[in-house]
């Protein structure tokens, strides 16, 4: 315990996988943790294993990542509770499978809204309380999508792309206020999500079979590299994407034909 230790940490998408990784571990290193999810009994339920820990340690929101209302509220609640915001984990997001020729403007919207505006305005949302602060860190969690694109997922593709785009501009833009802003691919994780990509025990078994390591990464996999872009360990890293994906984007083609299954 101790990497994050004092810090205030907003983990959104926190109800499971990737996202119940990251406010479960720093929560263990210390910080005080706000986790939201649009599925509140799902996120309190993680909130109450949390304090069972660490009694106290862990808050718990419901919460729309499309809504810059709802941010407004979870921002103002969260530090009322433990202080200004110095972290925040942009994690929650949609899978949104769709082949090129049924993608309407609803589907397109939506996506785009859940995964690329909400991380947006959670930055607007948290920067005023970083600002005063002093310093702050901001994870976007991208995906290996943006690296590697693959068919039935334009929608997808396009909504990370935005998220990587962003981040980029905003380690410029707020590098003056000593906020860091970094992004993270992910590859195949086995989570909800990933079962929802592959619905069969084969395609899953093939997915694992296409990574050089020869199996899905794990969510807590995904949460260590978010501790560390999220402490102090990387003071001078920011404007990157950090790639996590089993060595999937050196290897030659073989997520295409998976994916496309």
């Amino acid at each position: 315990m101790g990497r994050v230790t004092g810090k205030v940490a907003l983990v959104t998408g926190a109800a499971a996988g990737q996202g119940e990784a990251e406010a479960r571990l720093l929560a263990k290193e210390g910080a005080w943790v706000i986790a939201t999810d649009i599925n509140d009994a799902a996120v309190r339920a993680v909130v109450a294993s949390i304090n069972a820990e660490r009694p106290g340690a862990a808050l718990a929101m419901r919460h729309d990542v499309a809504s810059a209302e709802d941010w407004a509220r979870v921002v103002k609640e969260g530090r009322d509770a433990f202080g200004p915001i110095t972290i925040l984990v942009n994690n929650a997001g949609i899978l949104a499978s769709a082949p090129y020729n049924l993608v309407s403007y609803e589907h397109w919207r939506k996506t785009m809204d859940v995964n690329a505006w909400s991380q947006f305005a959670g930055m607007q949302a948290v920067i005023p309380q970083m600002t005063e602060a002093g310093v702050g860190a901001i994870v976007n969690i991208a995906s290996l999508a943006v690296v590697n694109a693959c068919g039935r997922f334009s929608a997808y593709t396009a909504s990370k792309g935005a998220v990587d785009a962003m981040s980029r501009a905003a380690a410029v833009e707020l590098a003056p206020l000593n906020i860091r802003v970094n992004s993270v691919n992910p590859g195949v994780i086995h989570t909800a999500m990933v079962d929802e990509g592959f619905p069969d025990q084969a395609s899953l078994a093939a997915a694992a079979a296409a990574q050089p390591l020869g199996r899905m990464g794990r969510p807590i996999d995904v949460a260590y590299l978010v501790l560390y872009l999220a402490s102090d360990e990387s003071w001078f890293t920011t404007g990157t994407a950090q790639v996590i994906d089993g060595g999937a984007s050196v290897a030659a083609g073989g997520m295409q034909a998976v994916m496309e299954r």
